[in-house]
Order: C-alpha cells, then sequence, then structure tokens
C-alpha cells in the first residue's frame, strides 16, 4: 500500500479443472511426444478465491511498537485463517476439527494457578482463590461430591451465590472481594474457550464501599505501647520489622527483602521498589525520608556488607503468628495484620496534618483516588469525637 504497509488476504484453493483442448477444426489435440504421445491434451484450470480480511502490517517496521502490531495482527490472521479452515471442512466432508476440551473445571483452574507465565503475585492470587473454593465445596454437603472432579456444566449460579456467601462468611477486609475477583476471571476465561456455555457469574457481584476502611488502625499511642512491650518467647526481629513497617508505610513483602543498599545514611532516604506494583505500574520506585530514630532502628551493616538484608524476618505465616501473639500479650484488643502497619501509617499521617498528595507518594501509589479511602476514617473520627461530647441541654423555649 501507499502508506509503506502489507494488505492481508485470505487465498482459497478450491481445486482445478480439466478442459479438451480443440484445434480449428475442433478436434481433440493429442500430445505429440514424450511420455504422454498419443493422448488427448487437456487445460488445466486452478480455482482460487480471495477474502480481504481488512488487517494491515508494516512492510519495514520502524520500532517496537510496529513490530508488536506486525506480531499481534499475523497471530490474529492466523486464528481467522483456522477457523475458516474449519468452517470449510465442516460444510464439506460433514465434521469439524475439534481439540481435545478440558471438562474438570478444578483441573482447569489449578492450570490458570500453576500458569508460570503469570507473575508470582497473580499465581498467588490464584493460588488462594482455589483453596477457598475447594474449601466451599468440602463443607457445602450437597457439592462436597465435586471436590475432585467438577464438569464444566455443573457450574451454576446457585453454586457461585453460595461460594460468595461462603467467602463473606469466611473471608475478612477486601478477602471476599478479591477471591471471587480471581474466580470469576477463571469461569470468563472457561466461557471465550467455550468450555463453559453460559457465565454463571452474570449478575452475581460482592460489594463492599471502597471508602470504608476495612482493616484495625494502631493509634500513635497504641505503636509506642508495642515497641516498649516485652514478653517471653518474643520474636525481636519480627517486632522491630512491624515497627517499621508503621513509621515507613511498608508491605511485608518489601521489608522483608530491604537490604542496607536501599539506605542512603548520608541524605537520610530510603530507596525500594515496590514488589507488588514492579512492571505494573510507573509509581514502583518509593522515596522515604528517615529520621534519627529510623536510622537508629535500621542500625549498620556487620562487616560493611551492605548486601545483606536489615530484617532477618521468618516465613510470613510464622510472623503472623509472632504478631498476633506479640498485641494480644500487650492488652490490645484489635484484630491486627502486617498490613495494619501501612494503614495506620497512612491514617496517623493524615490525623497529624499530612495532606493527602505526600501521603500517596509516601505509599507509592498510583493516583490519589488510592489513598482517599483512608480521609474517611478521619472524617469518622472527626464525627465519634464531636459526638463524644455529649447531648446539648439548652433550653430554647422563650418566656
Amino acid at each position: 500500500m501507499t502508506d509503506g504497509r502489507y494488505s492481508l488476504f485470505l487465498e482459497y484453493y478450491l481445486g482445478r479443472t480439466e478442459s479438451p483442448v480443440y484445434d480449428d477444426d475442433g478436434n481433440h489435440v493429442l500430445y505429440t511426444e514424450g511420455a504422454m504421445k498419443g493422448k488427448p491434451k487437456y487445460k488445466i484450470r486452478h480455482n482460487r478465491k480471495t477474502e480481504a480480511l481488512n488487517l494491515y502490517i508494516w512492510a519495514a517496521p520502524r520500532n517496537a511498537q510496529e513490530r508488536q502490531q506486525n506480531k499481534n495482527t499475523l497471530q490474529l490472521a492466523e486464528k481467522i485463517r483456522f477457523e475458516k479452515e474449519q468452517e470449510m471442512l465442516e460444510d464439506r466432508k460433514g465434521y469439524r476439527l475439534k481439540k481435545e476440551k478440558e471438562c474438570n473445571f478444578l483441573r482447569y483452574f489449578r492450570n490458570h494457578r500453576d500458569n508460570e507465565a503469570f507473575t508470582i503475585p497473580v499465581q498467588k492470587s490464584y493460588k488462594y482463590a482455589y483453596i477457598r473454593f475447594i474449601e466451599y465445596l468440602e463443607e457445602t454437603p450437597r457439592f462436597a461430591k465435586y471436590k475432585e472432579v467438577l464438569p464444566m456444566d455443573a457450574i451454576t449460579p446457585d453454586m457461585v451465590l453460595g461460594f460468595t456467601n461462603y467467602l463473606r462468611k469466611k473471608c475478612t477486609g477486601e478477602g471476599p472481594r478479591k477471591n471471587y475477583h480471581w474466580f470469576k476471571k477463571v469461569i470468563a476465561d472457561a466461557v471465550d474457550e467455550d468450555l463453559i456455555k453460559k457465565n454463571p457469574c452474570r449478575g452475581i457481584r460482592i460489594i463492599y464501599d471502597t471508602n470504608v476502611m476495612l482493616k484495625e488502625i494502631l493509634s500513635p499511642r497504641e505503636i509506642k505501647k508495642l515497641a516498649t512491650f516485652r514478653y517471653k518467647g518474643e520474636h525481636r526481629e519480627v517486632q522491630r520489622a512491624f515497627i517499621f513497617c508503621c513509621y515507613t508505610g511498608m508491605r511485608f513483602c518489601d521489608v522483608a527483602e530491604l537490604t542496607f543498599t536501599n539506605i542512603d545514611y548520608e541524605a537520610m532516604v530510603m530507596r525500594f521498589n515496590q514488589k507488588k506494583a514492579a512492571g505494573r505500574s510507573a509509581h514502583a520506585a518509593v522515596v522515604t525520608p528517615l529520621n534519627d530514630e529510623l536510622l537508629k532502628l535500621i542500625g549498620e551493616p556487620e562487616n560493611d556488607d551492605y548486601s545483606q538484608k536489615i530484617f532477618d524476618l521468618p516465613h510470613k505465616g510464622t510472623a503472623r503468628k509472632h504478631l498476633l501473639r506479640w498485641v494480644k500479650e500487650a492488652g490490645i484488643n484489635k484484630k491486627i495484620t502486617w498490613h495494619c502497619a501501612r494503614h495506620s501509617f497512612a491514617v496517623n499521617l493524615l490525623n497529624a496534618g499530612a495532606d493527602i498528595k505526600t501521603v500517596s507518594s509516601l505509599l507509592g501509589h498510583a493516583n490519589i483516588k488510592m489513598t482517599e479511602k483512608y480521609l474517611h476514617v478521619i472524617d469518622s473520627r472527626k464525627q465519634k469525637a464531636i459526638n463524644s461530647l455529649g447531648k446539648i441541654t439548652f433550653d430554647t423555649g422563650t418566656e
């Protein structure tokens, strides 16, 4: 084409036809030499037709974007060609090429969970959703028979609705919505592949107010209480790391990998990339100012080995158990998880007068909208403070 692209089309080969060759007198012409000598000549015509696809590729791609466009377009063209071939076979020979289809939804679900093409966080999300769904099947008498093999056509809206109710009872915070989100993605993929005829999740949702803070918040007083509280069997590294997160807003996955190379002692700042956002957001890099107290909590590397980790933490599950016991022993009657440190950091900053843009930057949020849910907590606390003043007893009557 004149703009430097090729236009793609399908070419159908419809076989050939033979027609006799006649001379001027109307006689069938014969071969006069070779192996065909004495045999009648036939004119062979190959029958073809073309179909424009309205797809275009660059003849000489100039950059990575144009090369990727070519790749995607060619993949789509190949898919169309294969589908057309199947249609022709069905029309001519009365059958359709069929690939072997997955019939067990649980195995299909596990394939998503174990697919190495997904990032590790995505694989974990599928894993947790799968675990919850299996638990639901096992604990529901009428569905327990499906805990090993669940036919695709056995998944009904009634089963899905029961699963959402189970998630609401079993999970806390955003757990119900997140687990259901990944379950629905598996269902949607099965529908796209024609493994399930009708989406059983249609119209079934788990709705929650995005402005409501679902996790507990530790006040500055409670954080200081934890920092000074000691008990038998404590895990000091878990405690040190959790307090550090309360004052920096870090997630467990980030603080567990934090090394002394992330610390600039001269500039008194910490630089790191958020594991959750790496490769998916332009705001993955976070720069956090440090004060003398935080630098003291970090300490210095042994033998000037800045590659060593700052906190020697156990597995997340073990760290969670130590955290729960620590909070309980300290007499704080709240259900505290590691992520509560991040939420507490944000709420306490806003309570102290920090503007939302600063808090959003310190948390490494992609936009301020993600940070706005913390404002709802501040507003509710203001309302609670006003209500705590008690009833107004003022006589408004007139004499």
